[in-house]
């Protein structure tokens, strides 16, 4: 485990969460920061990712919900996650990944390093 991810919970629908996600022994600077979800009985999934070479992305599932960001003084990535809703409970992973790997932005396999991944329960 190579970055840990933090700030799941219970929460009802349109409630709000604050993920965290914190490198061990890296500086966050030179990857690409992606937060993954995996809901039960589906694939994971990246929503969204970060990096000093470009703006923010986000699938369109999460796009005007949740919000990344990033504090390069404490070196930490965060995912705000508003008006929640049950689709989006699943195990939430941030991963990071080397700016300029050659693959496409949400494949898993272009990620070296991943957190162990904190539950989101979206309830109705």
């Amino acid at each position: 485990v190579q970055l840990q991810a933090c700030g799941g919970g219970l929460v009802q629908t349109g409630g709000s969460l604050r993920l965290s996600c914190a490198p061990y022994g890296f500086n966050l600077e030179n990857y690409i920061v992606a937060w993954f979800r995996q809901a039960p009985g589906k694939e994971r999934e990246g929503i969204s990712s970060t990096s000093r070479s470009g703006p923010p992305y986000y699938v369109d599932s999460v796009k005007g919900r949740f919000t990344i960001s990033k504090d390069n003084n404490k070196n930490m990535v965060y995912l705000q996650m508003n008006s929640l809703k049950p689709d989006d409970t699943a195990v939430y992973y941030c991963a990071a990944r080397e700016i300029g790997t050659d693959a496409r932005l949400f494949d898993p396999r272009a990620f070296s390093k991943w957190g162990q991944g904190t539950l989101v329960t979206v309830s109705s």
